[in-house]
């Protein structure tokens, strides 16, 4: 109970000893207290948007705003369709970031109560939190993140019930720019995140974590497929080509050519004005007009799979760019296996504004099919460990740090939508009308129908899914709904399977069978299922043998000698592309001797793509290098790295753990030449940072992004520079340092040429 009501209590208690009264009227004033700080109800204030500029045909409305929110950070909607918000308040509430760590962030529940679409009431669902960051319904509860903290509460009557902690390292360390968040349940049935490597379940009541392949920074989303997207500061749409977690079961080797590959040609912006950001003194971030030129803080990436927009918006992406106060539209091309995606509107963003306040962070796609914006409404959106000198002092002459208490969430329609909205009672629905659901135009609809059927698990669900999936008029995107509905449910038969991929066309559908077979790979099965797929590759479908490639690993661990003739037969199809070349070494997971002797004995090429990853992996697996994902990231520190600590906070968020550094971040410590170089330099980088192109083992690293320094920072002293260097020597390189705190001290006042940060090129000219 907070502090304030215990304090009154007490009064009350001592005033009513004395009278006969007592009781009732304690409990009179009892809920009087608490029901004014758990429930508000109050108008929306009218909010102008003349600053705000939106593509043609669109309207934007202010549904919720302060007094109801103060800094939102995230939303979800529940069965009802209310808007549930993550408020980190205490983020950033001054220039020096003071009060980070107090406990007044909450979860609440904002209501429309008079139905005219503007939020009139809330209630705290959940205080007293520090810097939550991420919420999602799921399994009739809520699961939300409160670093390090994943906790799941059931919901009785808007109220927390039964709080279980699912994992207690969701985010062991890191900065508040660089912990996990999102929480995205996809089709597959498995909760992912961004900036995280681990992907979440709850199966018979027992949650499940296990590892996935490391994804952006801040927001994750997904395509009808099930697909992921996300982003980093820098690159503004960043995807995966295949499904998750099929490209990643040889823990020998790392897929470079399919996950994790910036789908955008280049990151440009277009904002209505000037805008403060983090690095403006940096040449070339800043046009001759002071606009912005590149993303810096991309984040929120949404794929909109609403049915209020016209088809060309369909599964458009939408990514928020909170510095530039604007929201871009990129149309993805997918018709390829290689993924991409284009600037809607040359030159023109979907929607900008004049008001430096607007800081959209994450998008939405609504129960009503339309899409709903997460602004912030904060005047600092950076945080305290990362911010320059530069911004630090542009910011306060500025007056944007007095800009605090606010929040909105606004909700983008279009002109011309006919769909009337009427919400869904899902608690209400039979199994049937549940199943129908799954054909719904409106994917926020199909997903909750999905998880609604796998909590259920009735019998009844069966046969109208199984007429899902074998109807010749139902769409791919329901029939992929249904199969992974009976996954869920554990119902899904190896015969339905076989059944599904012996069928005519539904190509989308079958790369979803092949990769849910796997888990019936039985010796019993494996000569049906290899006649079934050397039938499928007489198709010669591209993304149908992507799945086929990668998927056989299980299967050949019954019968090696015929599921290497697949492997030949699609290498050699696709010989010089390496998306299919890294699908093979999936595959080979503990065969790679194995393929490698039959390839030497048919004298393929010694120089081919598969033979050289091949020789790779059987060299990683020699040294026990596993790909980082399966690595305990939880490294041991002992007395020669203090440094750690603020490595694992700061450093490893962009160039990993392992030091082998993050696609499209930051590149790799290990083999860095600024790391087994000069100690002196290497202390120049953390004390005034470093801004790109730089060159690392010889590989150009041009990421659009600067490494900015810790010399300003009043957190960190001399020592813990210096603990930071010896741990990077120590854990990256062959090299030791003898620098000393007073080395330190001096290497302050070196400062870069241009006041702000160094380039490569200057430091090289340093005789240190």
């Amino acid at each position: 109970m907070p502090a304030n009501i215990t304090y009154l209590l007490k009064i009350v208690d001592h005033f009513f000893n004395q009278f006969l009264n007592k009781h009732v009227l304690i409990s009179f004033f009892l809920v009087a207290i608490i029901s004014s700080c758990k429930t508000e109800t109050k108008n929306t204030p009218e909010i102008s948007l003349i600053d705000y500029k939106i593509e043609s045909g669109f309207n934007i409305q202010v549904v919720a705003s302060e007094p109801f929110l103060d800094a939102p950070v995230a939303l979800d909607f529940d069965d009802a369709g209310r808007m549930w918000t993550v408020e980190m308040n205490g983020y950033m509430q001054n220039l020096e970031g003071t009060g980070d760590d107090e406990p007044n962030g909450v979860i609440s529940i904002l209501e429309d109560t008079n139905n005219d679409g503007i939020v009139d009431k809330k209630k705290v669902f959940i205080d007293s939190l520090v810097l939550p960051r991420a919420i999602a319904h799921v399994y009739n509860g809520l699961l939300y993140a409160e670093p390090p903290n994943l906790w799941f509460v059931e919901i009785e009557n808007d109220k927390p019930k039964n709080k279980v902690l699912v994992d207690s390292l969701y985010a062991d360390g890191g900065n508040v720019e660089h912990q996990p968040n999102g929480l995205l349940m996809n089709i597959d049935n498995w909760i992912y995140n961004a900036k995280s490597h681990f992907r979440y379940q709850r199966k018979d009541g027992v949650w499940l974590k296990e590892p996935t392949a490391f994804r952006g920074q801040w927001g994750i989303t997904k395509d009808n497929f099930g697909r992921l997207f996300y982003n980093t500061n820098n690159m503004q749409l960043l995807g995966d080509y295949v499904l998750p977690n099929t490209a990643i079961e040889n823990r020998y080797f790392k897929p470079k050519a399919v996950l994790g590959q910036s789908l955008t040609p280049n990151q440009k912006v277009y904002p209505l004005h000037p805008t403060l950001v983090n690095r403006g003194y940096v040449k070339g971030v800043l046009n001759s007009d002071s606009l912005l030129v590149n993303v810096t803080s991309a984040c929120g990436p949404l794929i909109y799979r609403g049915n209020q927009f016209p088809d060309s918006y369909f599964e458009n992406a939408f990514i928020c760019v909170p510095e530039a106060n604007l929201i871009k539209r990129n149309i993805v091309n997918f018709s390829n296996v290689k993924l991409s995606a284009n600037q809607a509107i040359e030159n023109v963003e979907f929607l900008a504004a004049t008001d430096p306040s607007f800081r959209p962070v994450n998008i939405n796609n609504g129960p009503d099919g339309n899409l709903y914006v997460v602004d912030m409404h904060r005047g600092v959106i950076q945080d305290k460990a990362f911010m320059t000198p530069y911004l630090h002092k542009a910011l306060s002459e500025s007056g944007l740090d007095t800009i605090l208490k606010k929040g909105r969430i606004l909700k983008v329609t279009h002109n011309n939508s006919t769909k009337n909205y009427k919400p869904i009672k899902f608690s209400s629905l039979n199994i049937f009308e549940l199943v129908e659901l799954l054909k719904h135009d409106n994917g926020w609809v199909r997903d909750k129908a999905q998880q609604k059927l796998i909590l259920r698990s009735s019998e009844e669900a069966i046969a109208p899914l199984l007429r899902l999936i074998n109807s010749e008029t139902v769409n791919e995107i329901t029939k992929i709904h249904a199969l992974h509905t009976l996954n869920g449910m554990s119902r899904l038969t190896f015969n339905d399977l076989l059944k599904l991929l012996n069928s005519e066309d539904h190509f989308k559908v079958k790369c979803h069978a092949i990769v849910l077979a796997k888990q019936f790979a039985t010796k019993e099965n494996t000569i049906t299922f290899y006649k079934t797929l050397n039938k499928l590759i007489e198709v010669n479908n591209p993304e149908l043998d992507l799945y086929i490639l990668s998927s056989l690993n299980n299967w050949a661990t019954f019968n090696n000698s015929e599921f290497f003739n697949l492997i030949d037969a699609l290498s050699k199809r696709y010989v010089d592309n390496d998306i299919y070349q890294e699908a093979a070494l999936n595959s080979l997971a503990t065969f790679e001797t194995d393929y490698l002797k039959r390839l030497e004995k048919s004298n393929t090429n010694e120089d081919s793509s598969i033979t050289r990853n091949l020789q790779n992996t059987i060299n990683n697996k020699s040294l026990n290098k596993q790909n980082s994902i399966y690595v305990n990231n939880n490294v041991v520190t002992d007395s020669r790295t203090s440094g750690y600590r603020i490595f694992k906070q700061l450093c490893a968020t962009c160039h990993g753990i392992d030091g082998e550094g993050v696609e499209s971040l930051a590149p790799p410590l290990i083999h860095s030449e600024y790391v087994s170089g000069s100690s002196k330099k290497l202390a120049l980088v953390l004390l005034h940072g470093l801004t790109g192109p730089i060159h690392v083992n010889k590989k150009r690293f041009d990421l659009n992004i600067t490494m900015p320094g810790l010399g300003n920072n009043s957190d960190f002293t001399n020592k813990d520079i210096l603990d930071v260097i010896r741990y990077i020597k120590n854990a990256f390189s062959e090299s030791n340092t003898k620098l000393t705190e007073k080395d330190i001290e001096n290497l302050r006042k070196v400062l870069p040429s241009s006041g702000s940060v160094f380039t490569e090129e200057e430091l090289l000219k340093l005789k240190l």
